[in-house]
């Protein structure tokens, strides 16, 4: 497992900007994909973006496609979440995960490892 650690987190109002970090404990990039995942209250955990290394493709689920963007240092072993436009239905604890798969999956069961989370919190 690599270790991974999320910073960037915090308290916005709506229509704002956050950008999210992750920066992992060794080089993920000869194999896998790097994603951002969410848990809001009440909620499952749910797919937000991730980065495929072999292909360098990219990946957003539809509720933030538009508004936030994914992006990748390999040289770094970082990952990037841009968040515009958020909106108070944004607000979730974000995680970063890693898994060492040759495609992008959206479900969080291939990754297995895990960030220990920053809260994201959207006011209206």
């Amino acid at each position: 497992q690599v270790q991974l650690v999320e910073s960037g987190g915090g308290l916005v109002q709506a229509g704002g900007s956050l950008t999210l970090s992750c920066a992992a404990s060794e080089r993920t990039g000869r194999t896998g994909v790097m994603a951002w995942f969410r848990q809001g209250p009440g909620n499952e955990r749910e797919f937000v973006a991730a980065v495929n290394w072999n292909t360098g493709s990219r990946f957003h689920a539809d509720a933030v496609a538009g508004r936030f963007t994914i992006s990748g240092d390999l040289a770094k072993n970082t990952i990037s979440l841009e968040m515009k436009n958020l909106k108070p239905e944004d607000t979730a604890i974000y995680y970063c995960a890693a898994a060492q798969s040759s495609r992008i999956r959206t479900n969080a069961a291939p990754y297995d490892s895990w960030g220990q989370g920053t809260q994201v919190t959207v006011s209206s």
